[in-house]
């Protein structure tokens, strides 16, 4: 997902559905998004991930529900 503008755009959506969270590159080339805020905004979410921006390819999006710390805000690593 390099250069696709990936992560930044994901925050870009994220942020005004009130998630926090964080997206960052994984050293095998793919995005780890975490998203943490009402169903709804995260499923919304997760509805564009699949496409994500234009300039991206995404191949697949694998979700699962995981116990963390909330952060405040949302993140770009």
């Amino acid at each position: 997902m390099q250069g696709v503008f990936f992560r930044v755009s994901t925050r870009d959506v994220a942020v005004p559905l009130q998630i926090t969270g964080h997206a960052v590159n994984l050293p095998n080339g793919s995005v780890e998004v975490l998203a943490c805020g009402e169903p709804a905004a995260v499923a919304e979410l997760e509805r564009w991930l699949h496409d994500g921006p234009p300039t991206a390819s995404v191949t697949g999006v694998e979700w699962s529900d995981v116990d963390c710390e909330v952060p405040e805000r949302f993140a770009v690593g």
